[in-house]
C-alpha cells in the first residue's frame, strides 16, 4: 500500500479563528448598545449613524456572517482536511476567500450605519456587496469541491455531506433572494414586489437560520463532538436521515414567519405542516450529538468545552423545537411581533452557535499551537458567565412577551381596548429589557475572558502552520458495497446534485404558483403608485431602518382592527419594493398612519418622540428637519420601479422633480399654518408625505370588523 505524505495547512483556520474572536466581540458590544438603547435611546448619542433602526442590521450582520461565518470557515477548513485526508484544493483561494470575506465585512460595517440598506432581514447589504458575497462564496466553493475531489479517503464523512449541503443552498438562497435592478452604485430596487417579496424574503431568511446557521454547525458538531469526546457518533443510520429529512423538510417552513398576514392561505399551511415535521428531524441530530457522549459524561465534569458542546446541543433542541410551536397558529397570533421572536433567535446565536464556537475554540487553538489551553479554570468560569448571560438575557425577553401579547389583546367588559395606547406596553417592560442588556453584557463578559486565555495559550505555543500527515492513496471503489448511500458518498458530484434536487422542491411548490396565479395576490382598483415625494419618503424611512421597530401589516384579529384599522389586503402591497411587514413591534404598526395625525404631529414626533409620546424609547430624528431631499436619482428610480411594472407615465418620471417640490409645498404651507416653518426641501417633508400615504388607499368595510372579530375569538 502506498502511503503518501502531505500537510494540512492551520495557517487559514488560526486566520478563521482570529477573525471570528474579533467580529464576536464587536458585533456582541454593538448588540448591547442598541440593548441599552430600547431603555435609553439617547445612547445614539445624538449622531444618525448609530441610531437603533441603523446599527440594529450591524449587530445581526456581525454576528451571523462576521462571528458564526468565520466560526463556520474555522472549523470547516479544520475539519474538511482531516476527514478527507487532503490540504485544501489551494492555498490561494483559501487566502482570498478569507480577506474577501473579511472586506465584505467591513463593507457592511461601513455602508449599514450611512443608511445604505435593503432592509431585507439577514439581507441588508446592498447590490454590490451581495455580487461579492457571491463571488467569495463560489470561491469557497471551488476551494471545497476541489479539496473533495483530490480527498485520500473514499469514504466521505457525514461532516462533509452537511457542508455541501451548505454551500449548494446558501448560493441558491442568495442569488434569488438577491435579484435586483439598480439604479445607482448604493441603491437598487427588487424585482418582487408585496406579497411575493415577502414570500422570497422569508423563503430566504428562514433558511439562511437554517442552511448558515444550522447544518454547517451540524457538520462541524459531527467532526468536533466525537474527538472531544474520543468516542465515535452514536448512529451512522441516524445521521443519515437526519440529513436528508432535515434539508428537504427545512425549506418548506419559511412561510411560517407570515402566519395571518395577506400572504395566501394554502402557502400559510404548507408552512406550518412542515414547521412541526422539523421537530423530528432536528431532534434527531440532537439526540446523535448527545448519545454520542455515552459512556464519556465523565469528561463533561472536567473538560470545559464539553461543557459547552452539552449546552449548545440542549439549546439547538429547545430552538427547533420552539420553532415549529411558534408556527401553531393559536400560538402565533399571540407571540408574533412581541420580544418572543428576539428570545428565540438568541437561544439559537447565543446558545447554539456560540456555545458551539466557544468550544471549538478552546479544543483548536491548543491543537495548532501543540499546547495546553492556558486555563481549564478561566474557561469553566467563561462556561457559567456565558450560560447565566443566556438566561439573564432569554428569559426576561419571555416575561416581557407574554406581557406584551396579553395587553396588546386585553379588552375592557365593555368591549373597548383596555390599552389603546401601545406606549403603554412598551413602559410595562422596560425592567425586562434592562434585564435583557444585563444578561447581554454577562455573555460578553465571558467572551472577553476566552479572548485573555485564548491569547495566553497562543504565547506559552507556537503555530504548527503546515501540519505534518501521511495517508494511503485513494483506494479502488469496490463493487460489492452494498449501502446505497455509501455509493452516492463515492460521487461528490452527484451527492451535491441529489441535495439541489432536495433543496428546489419546496420553494418551487410555495412560489411558483403565487407568482403565476393571479388570485393569489388579487388586485385592488384603487390602489395607485406612490408619488415621487411619497417613493422619496419611502426611501429615507427605510435608511432610517424603521421596519426594525414598526410594523406595515394589521392581522385579521379584533385587537389588531380596533387599534390599528381595517386589517392589510394582498393587493395594497403591489407597489411596495421592498414590502416593510416587520417581524417585531418594538413601536406601533403603521400601515394605517396615513391621516389620523396632522403634518405637525409627525413634525414633533420625529423632532422629538417624548413632545408626542411622553416615555417613548423612540430615538430624535433632528437631521431630517436640517438635510435636504437627494433629488438626483429620483427621475432613475421612477424608470426602474416602471421597469419593474409600476404604471408611472413618462409625465410623471419627466416631472418628478418638480411634482415632488409641488407636493412639499402643499406640507410646508399646512407645517406653517401651525407655527412650524420648514424649507420644502428637506427630508422630513418627504418622510411625512409617505406616512401620511400609508393606508389610504382603500376604506374600512364593516363586514372585514366582523371577520376579524371572529378570527380574534377563535384564537
Amino acid at each position: 500500500m502506498q502511503v503518501e505524505q502531505f500537510n494540512y495547512d492551520n495557517k487559514i483556520v488560526r486566520d478563521f479563528g482570529i477573525a471570528t474572536v474579533t467580529w464576536g466581540i464587536i458585533g456582541m458590544t454593538v448588540g448591547l448598545l442598541i440593548a441599552l438603547q430600547l431603555v435609553w435611546p439617547e445612547l445614539n448619542f445624538g449622531t444618525q449613524f448609530t441610531t437603533f433602526g441603523r446599527i440594529r442590521p450591524l449587530h445581526t450582520n456581525a454576528v451571523i456572517f462576521a462571528f458564526v461565518g468565520n466560526a463556520i470557515f474555522m472549523g470547516a477548513y479544520y475539519s474538511m482536511q482531516r476527514v478527507l485526508k487532503a490540504r485544501m484544493f489551494s492555498d490561494l483561494l483559501s487566502k482570498i476567500h478569507f480577506w474577501g470575506w473579511q472586506l465584505i465585512i467591513v463593507a457592511a460595517a461601513i455602508t449599514l450605519p450611512l443608511g445604505i440598506t435593503s432592509s431585507h432581514e439577514y439581507a441588508e447589504l446592498e447590490l454590490p456587496i451581495d455580487i461579492a458575497i457571491a463571488v467569495i462564496w463560489v470561491v469557497f466553493g471551488i476551494n471545497m469541491f476541489g479539496t473533495i475531489i483530490k480527498r485520500r479517503e473514499r469514504h466521505m464523512y457525514v461532516a462533509i455531506w452537511f457542508y455541501i449541503a451548505t454551500f449548494v443552498t446558501v448560493a441558491v438562497l442568495h442569488i434569488v433572494n438577491a435579484i435586483q435592478i439598480p439604479v445607482s452604485f448604493w441603491k437598487s430596487y427588487y424585482v418582487y414586489s408585496g406579497v411575493q417579496d415577502a414570500l422570497v424574503q422569508w423563503w430566504y431568511g428562514h433558511n439562511a437560520v437554517a442552511f448558515f446557521l444550522t447544518t454547517p454547525f451540524l457538520g462541524m458538531m459531527y467532526y468536533f463532538l466525537p474527538k472531544m469526546a474520543n468516542r465515535p457518533v452514536y448512529s451512522y443510520k441516524l445521521s443519515i436521515l437526519h440529513f436528508w429529512s432535515l434539508i428537504f423538510i427545512y425549506i418548506w417552513a419559511g412561510p411560517h414567519h407570515l402566519l395571518y398576514t395577506s400572504l395566501p392561505s394554502w402557502v400559510q399551511s404548507l408552512g406550518v405542516v412542515f414547521s412541526i415535521m422539523l421537530i423530528a428531524p432536528s431532534w434527531g441530530g440532537m439526540i446523535n450529538g448527545l448519545l454520542t457522549l455515552r459512556g464519556a459524561w465523565d469528561k463533561v465534569r472536567t473538560e470545559p468545552m464539553l461543557k459547552f458542546m452539552v449546552v449548545a446541543l440542549t439549546c439547538y433542541g429547545m430552538a427547533t423545537l420552539e420553532g415549529p410551536l411558534l408556527s401553531l397558529k393559536q400560538v402565533n397570533a399571540i407571540a408574533h411581533f412581541t420580544d418572543w421572536i428576539p428570545a428565540h433567535v438568541h437561544i439559537g446565536a447565543l446558545g447554539w452557535n456560540g456555545f458551539m464556537t466557544f468550544a471549538i475554540l478552546y479544543w483548536l487553538f491548543p491543537r495548532i499551537y501543540r499546547t495546553n489551553l492556558y486555563s481549564k479554570k478561566l474557561a469553566n468560569t467563561h462556561f457559567w458567565i456565558g450560560t447565566l448571560g443566556i438566561l439573564f438575557y432569554a428569559i426576561p425577553m419571555y416575561w416581557a412577551a407574554v406581557v406584551q401579547g396579553l395587553m396588546w389583546k386585553d379588552f375592557t367588559p365593555e368591549g373597548v381596548l383596555k390599552y389603546p395606547n401601545f406606549l403603554a406596553t412598551t413602559l410595562e417592560i422596560l425592567p425586562m429589557h434592562m434585564m435583557r442588556a444585563a444578561g447581554g453584557a454577562m455573555y460578553l463578559v465571558g467572551v472577553v475572558l476566552m479572548t485573555y486565555n485564548l491569547i495566553k495559550t497562543v504565547k506559552q505555543g507556537k503555530l504548527v502552520a503546515n501540519e505534518a500527515a501521511e495517508a494511503p492513496a485513494l483506494e479502488p471503489v469496490h463493487t460489492t458495497e452494498r449501502s446505497q448511500h455509501r455509493r452516492l458518498e463515492r460521487k461528490p458530484l452527484l451527492f451535491l446534485v441529489m441535495a439541489l434536487i432536495a433543496i428546489l422542491i419546496g420553494g418551487i411548490v410555495e412560489m411558483i404558483p403565487t407568482f403565476t396565479v393571479s388570485s393569489n395576490v388579487p388586485k385592488i382598483s384603487s390602489v395607485k403608485p406612490y408619488t415621487a415625494l411619497e417613493l422619496q419618503g419611502r426611501d429615507l424611512y427605510i435608511r432610517e431602518g424603521c421596519v426594525n421597530c414598526h410594523s406595515q401589516t394589521i392581522r385579521p384579529f379584533r385587537s389588531e382592527t380596533a387599534r390599528y384599522g381595517e386589517y392589510s389586503k394582498a393587493g395594497e402591497f403591489v407597489y411596495d419594493r421592498p414590502f416593510l411587514w416587520g417581524s417585531k413591534r418594538t413601536g406601533p404598526d403603521l400601515h394605517r398612519i396615513g391621516g389620523k395625525y396632522p403634518h405637525k404631529w409627525h413634525y414633533d414626533h420625529m423632532l422629538d418622540p417624548t413632545i408626542t409620546s411622553p416615555g417613548s424609547i423612540m430615538p430624535q430624528y433632528p437631521w431630517l428637519i436640517s438635510q435636504d431631499i437627494e433629488t438626483k436619482y429620483l427621475t432613475g428610480k421612477m424608470k426602474v420601479m416602471r421597469n419593474l411594472g409600476v404604471p408611472y407615465t413618462d409625465a410623471e418620471i419627466n416631472n418628478a422633480v418638480e411634482d415632488s417640490e409641488k407636493q412639499a409645498l402643499e406640507i410646508v404651507k399646512d407645517l406653517a399654518a401651525n407655527q412650524v416653518e420648514v424649507e420644502p426641501n428637506k427630508e422630513i417633508v418627504a418622510m411625512i408625505a409617505y406616512l401620511q400615504r400609508l393606508g389610504t388607499d382603500i376604506k374600512s368595510a364593516p363586514k372585514a370588523d366582523n371577520e376579524a372579530a371572529a378570527i380574534d375569538n377563535n384564537n
